[in-house]
């Protein structure tokens, strides 16, 4: 008695904090739960985004699987879903409370007196025939929704659906939501719902409601009848509770106190026997509170006063107006005492239920993403030292590469100029060697000849063809052989020189290069057929010892004397050709024309040679006088019949074989002059031969070192991509991991404000 004396002392002293218009400050605890909903709201709002850049971090690198693997992706994408579903929980999430008890105890009383409101049907007897859901409208609409309907009813049809009376009644276990504008009411506004059920003992399905409408309740408040006191049925339906909820939070609410005032003389006992029954209820069979705790959520009320009370202070009437029972202040201030614990309680249950798991799985969230970062960066900081190293030997080895062209561009280039140069020299000595010997090839020529102008022609043409194979031939046989080793050598050496600065699936390419079907054959383009083009023999039958033929010999001796003397040897035509029709006077003209040579002849021989050369008669008889007169007639025809002799000697031998010797000795002659004409020509020739024939390998190998260095100018293209994607990834993957520990500390912050408050 004395302690209840000293609460109702301590609830008259703080009348003004809990007035009848119930006025709410700031920090109240219903505010509690409103300022953490709308905090983890934001916070949830912000892992959204978080998950979806990340996201969006790993759909950019999804081309890149050696930084993001497809497990990775998938299991981050899946938190979109996860966090979406949090956020729609987050946004439905309110307090709800259940109001359960036997019939007629008053629940809907209750209901309707924290609304200060009469929304809920209620009377004597059995009035609430369906569960009614009572939450806030942001429209100031008033209306209710029957479940399996969105059809909007008007809420004075409430009094016929949630009616027992109605005789068109819903199910039992059906849900009638009704929505009440949340200006009329701040625990609406706080995202309060009221759950009024019919009563307990009505009905054998309690496991049905349980399962359909108390699993998510943050409190539950049992109204019982303080004229009788808790029955089985009661108890059984909170036992069900209990095993399907860890320590459900309830209050016990002794309704209809107000009839304790009719018998004032046994109040202290009756009251002392429902609160301990009440206590031991909740702390010995139910075991969610200490007995300490369990005095603290029992209650002794007239639901029935306050309502009317509170509807008195709505029309701006004193709360005591009206016939009420004595004690009334008492019981008045002891159901605001139950709606300061009640909200204090449902908003520590609320906020400790609804939000501390969606707290843990926001941290999960975050945790899991921020090790998956961490891995990304711990892959990719690995992957950039890799591809630097890789980078830099690469850079070097096309540093290396080429470098190491320039000389061998510069030391094969010497090389070849070298080798052509020696091909040069040696065909010009093989080719004048050849020359030297060409009478000894054409001796060889053995096709039948025929002074004949049209087989002479054929013979030639025949000939052409033997000298330009023969000398062809024995310029191979002499050159060929060891040109084609030289040239093999330099290829391999090349070859073998520039392999070191290719890469291995080219090295195969670079011997491809090497092997030909047939060696290297120098061509020696000779084309005798024009070279001889002007060759025009003579085959006419001279006397060797004719005259002309000694003018000539005398001639030629006089030329060599001054070809000696460095003078130009030029014999006449009409000297060297017989047939020619000569007179002593185009003689004299012509030897007049040689001045320097006049002085190397003496008189006597001059007018000898004039006289001789001479067509006329005097000239005969001159040169004959002067003869005989000189070594006598005997000599003179003895000298003339061995002269005739030889003259008739040579006359009868000039056969076709005679005529086929001069022939050839006139054509080797010829072709002599004009094959040295060629042999710079020639050997330039060839030595162009192998300089193109080594050139072309050389060049071929580096078009295989050139396009080495040109995949490796792509690879390091390549790589500076790589290095600024794995760049960007690595910041990005900062920048979201150090978002994951922010994310997480805001939840730490929101447990260490929110949650760990209440323990």
């Amino acid at each position: 008695m004395a302690a209840y004396i000293n609460r109702t002392i301590s609830m008259i002293g703080n009348e003004s904090q809990y007035r009848t218009n119930d006025a709410r400050i700031e920090n109240s605890p219903l505010q509690i739960f409103v300022k953490a909903k709308k905090k983890i709201n934001h916070i949830f709002e912000e892992i959204e985004d978080y998950v979806q850049d990340t996201v969006g971090f790993m759909e950019s690198l999804r081309d890149d699987r050696d930084v993001i693997s497809d497990e990775e992706v998938k299991t981050i994408t899946a938190y979109v879903e996860k966090v979406r579903g949090i956020r729609d929980v987050l946004r439905r999430d309110h307090m709800k409370v259940a109001f359960f008890g036997r019939t007629s105890n008053g629940k809907s009383t209750v209901i309707n007196a924290m609304l200060r409101d009469k929304i809920l049907p209620s009377g004597i007897g059995h009035t609430t025939n369906c569960f009614l859901q009572v939450e806030g409208s942001e429209n100031n609409e008033s209306y209710l929704i029957t479940e399996g309907s969105n059809d909007k009813q008007p809420v004075q049809s409430v009094g016929q659906l949630g009616h027992a009376l109605c005789k068109e009644k819903l199910c039992e276990s059906h849900l009638v939501r009704i929505f009440w504008p949340k200006d009329k009411c701040l625990l609406l506004r706080d995202d309060v719902v009221f759950v009024d059920s019919p009563g307990v003992d009505v009905t054998p399905n309690l496991d049905e409601w349980i399962d359909k409408h108390c699993l998510d309740a943050d409190v539950f408040v049992l109204v019982a009848n303080a004229e009788s006191t808790l029955m089985v049925t009661e108890k059984n339906f909170f036992h069900k509770v209990s095993t399907k909820l860890s320590k459900p939070n309830i209050f016990i609410l002794n309704n209809r106190w107000d009839a304790s005032a009719s018998e004032p003389e046994f109040l202290d006992e009756v009251r002392a026997q429902h609160q301990e029954r009440a206590v031991d209820f909740l702390a010995k069979e139910l075991k969610v509170y200490s007995p300490k705790d369990a005095e603290e959520r029992v209650f002794f009320i007239s639901a029935k006063e306050t309502l009317l009370a509170r509807l008195e202070e709505h029309r701006g009437n004193p709360a005591h107006n009206g016939a009420l029972a004595e004690g009334f202040q008492n019981r008045y201030f002891e159901f605001q005492d139950f709606e300061r614990k009640f909200e204090e309680c449902i908003s520590k249950s609320a906020v400790k239920t609804k939000f501390e798991q969606h707290s843990q799985r926001g941290k999960h969230i975050a945790t899991e993403i921020r090790q998956t970062l961490d891995e990304i960066l711990e892959r990719t900081q690995k992957m950039r030292a890799y591809q630097l190293n890789n980078k830099k030997e690469v850079h070097d080895k096309l540093n290396f590469t080429e470098q190491q062209l320039m000389l061998l561009t510069q030391e094969m280039k010497d090389k070849i100029h070298h080798m052509v140069e020696d091909v040069e020299q040696r065909v010009s000595k093989a080719l004048s060697d050849e020359i030297r010997r060409l009478s000894a090839l054409i001796d060889e020529f053995s096709v039948p000849f025929h002074p004949e102008s049209l087989v002479l022609n054929v013979y030639k043409r025949e000939l052409h063809s033997h000298v330009e194979n023969g000398l062809g031939s024995n310029l191979r046989a002499r050159l060929s052989t060891a040109l084609a080793l030289n040239i093999e050598s330099s290829q391999r050496e090349m070859t073998e020189r520039m392999s070191v600065l290719l890469p291995e699936n080219k090295k195969q390419m670079s011997l491809n290069i090497l092997p030909r079907r047939e060696p290297f054959e120098i061509l020696y383009r000779l084309n005798c057929d024009n070279l001889c083009a002007d060759f025009h023999e003579d085959l006419e039958f001279r006397f060797s010892w004719g005259i002309t033929a000694i003018i000539s010999r005398f001639a030629g001796k006089q030329n060599q004397r001054a070809a000696i003397a460095n003078y130009p040897q030029d014999i006449p035509p009409y000297i060297a050709s017989p047939a020619d029709s000569i007179d002593s006077s185009k003689f004299v003209t012509s030897v007049a024309s040689f001045p320097n040579r006049q002085d190397d002849w003496s008189l006597a021989t001059r007018v000898a040679i004039a006289s001789i050369t001479s067509q006329g008669t005097m000239g005969g008889l001159i040169v004959a006088g002067f003869m005989l007169k000189t070594v006598g007639w005997r000599l003179i025809a003895v000298t003339g019949a061995i002269y005739g002799a030889l003259y008739l000697y040579e006359r009868l031998t000039w056969t076709n074989t005679a005529k086929e010797r001069e022939f050839k000795r006139q054509y080797v002659d010829h072709a002599t002059k004009k094959l040295k004409l060629i042999v710079d020509l020639t050997s330039a020739n060839c030595s162009h031969q192998v300089q193109q024939e080594l050139s072309s390998t050389f060049a071929r190998l580096c078009h295989l070192v050139d396009e080495s260095t040109s995949d490796m100018d792509m690879e390091l293209k390549k790589i500076a991509t790589t290095l600024r994607t794995l760049e960007e990834a690595a910041t990005s993957a900062k920048v979201l991991r150090n978002k994951a520990n922010y994310l997480t500390n805001e939840l730490d912050l929101f447990d260490a404000a929110y949650l760990k408050s209440l323990n």
